[in-house]
């Protein structure tokens, strides 16, 4: 079938079908205004619980001026080029230097974009002859990784050490065949579920298997380990980590990313990193704007305690009031409820319409029929106050749910007047 004719067929795709319903309200929302839990959102202010913004750097006035100034001193444009044919500079070397120190490794490559990034490096690390054991719950930046392996690659289902053993085996007379190598790719914490990965269990699986280890610690970085170094660092696994790869766009609220490990594996990946080769240097702003947001974390572990505090208000609070949260054990936290994605919806225009709260909301076809989770991220920046009111809008939104006053057959509001104006 011919491309466009196959893909208007689709309607779309799994998700895509729906867009006539979900697009701007359920899909790709506004968020409006300063970076803070209270924004705008279709004209009313909500309190926001759906960014990523871990200790509130966002809207810090030292980020604030340090991206500002660096702005000004060399625009958006510096340095031009790739960073192996123009686009090298001492602040990128200045950066990378400061992150190995910060996680333990003795060297750091900067990328300019985690999800590209972590495929690229899984592409450019592995051969044919190579084989990938990645946990069954592993970002799609690790998904699409594998995918560009030529070799052999096992699944082992999520954070269950006896199945990971299973295919350390199936993996080790693998590559006695292929003489190849084997990698083992998990993340430290867990972006959905917020239960971070075992590794302690897989570090001790080492002793039985010969086998690298990479983590993505996209979410850990910053807000994990008593330093804000990582889940590595929390865990106290830190040497055992081969690979350690952490982006900007969580805690440091900016963008960017980087890999870590032995100066001779990070030399290799400045070299043969194909995003990065064929890409252009990520820009001094960016780069400068780090480099502060870095200095913040060192320097202010007070924003991890607040961090902290509201993490624990807010999850202890749903906890008491009945609500199922998972195995989580970081800040990520999924409230889990049972209902059809019509109650899913409905639901979520009563909290924002009527609550004023913001959250993500997950329900089929991404997760199993019957399953709502409503995923909450607290901040530093967050109050006591807004834990509060939360608990109580989550707690009459659950009422109404279990009473059946979601499961009215179609959305609460007509969806298309919702999206006036969108």
């Amino acid at each position: 079938m011919e491309i466009f004719e196959r893909i208007k067929k689709s309607q779309g795709g799994s998700i895509g079908q729906y867009a006539k319903e979900i697009h701007g309200y359920l899909a790709f929302p506004k968020l409006e205004g300063e970076i803070k839990p209270r924004m705008m959102f279709r004209g009313k202010e909500v309190l926001t619980w759906s960014l990523n913004n871990y200790l509130g750097l966002a809207n810090h006035p030292e980020v604030r001026k340090a991206d500002a100034d660096a702005a000004a001193q060399y625009g958006m444009a510096y340095p031009m080029g790739a960073r192996m044919m123009s686009g090298q500079t001492a602040k990128h070397e200045e950066l990378e230097d400061a992150l190995a120190a910060f996680v333990g490794k003795p060297a750091a490559f900067l990328c300019n974009f985690g999800y590209q990034a972590m495929a690229s490096i899984i592409d450019s690390l592995l051969t044919r002859h190579d084989v990938i054991v990645y946990d069954a719950e592993s970002h799609a930046c690790i998904l699409d990784g594998k995918r560009l392996h030529l070799g052999q690659s096992y699944v082992y289902k999520h954070n269950n050490m006896t199945d990971l053993r299973r295919q350390l085996q199936r993996a080790t007379e693998y590559v006695e065949k292929s003489k190849g190598g084997i990698l083992v790719i998990t993340e430290g914490m867990f972006g959905m579920g917020g239960d971070l990965g075992d590794l302690k269990g897989i570090v001790a699986l080492k002793n039985e298997f010969d086998f690298r280890l990479l983590i993505d610690d996209a979410h850990g970085f910053g807000c994990m380990g008593a330093t804000g170094a990582g889940t590595a660092e929390h865990l106290g696994v830190g040497k055992d980590v081969d690979l350690y790869f952490a982006t900007f766009a969580k805690s440091m609220a900016g963008i960017g990313a980087f890999i870590a490990s032995d100066p001779e594996i990070v030399n290799y990946l400045m070299y043969n990193l194909r995003s990065q080769i064929f890409a252009k240097s990520l820009p001094m702003p960016m780069v400068i704007g780090a480099l502060k947001r870095l200095e913040l974390i060192k320097n202010h572990p007070e924003y991890r305690e607040k961090l902290w505090t509201i993490v624990h208000a807010l999850q202890n609070g749903l906890r008491e009031r009945g609500f199922n949260l998972g195995a989580t054990n970081s800040p990520v936290t999924p409230v889990y409820l049972k209902g059809d994605p019509i109650e899913a919806g409905n639901l979520l225009i009563d909290l924002r319409e009527n609550h004023k709260v913001f959250c993500s909301l997950v329900a089929y076809p991404v997760i199993p029929k019957g399953q709502i989770l409503l995923r909450l991220i607290p901040t530093a920046v967050h109050t006591l106050e807004d834990v509060q009111y939360t608990l109580d809008a989550f707690s009459a939104c659950k009422d109404k749910l279990n009473s059946g006053g979601y499961n009215t057959g179609s959305f609460s509001m007509p969806m298309a007047e919702k999206l006036k104006g969108a």
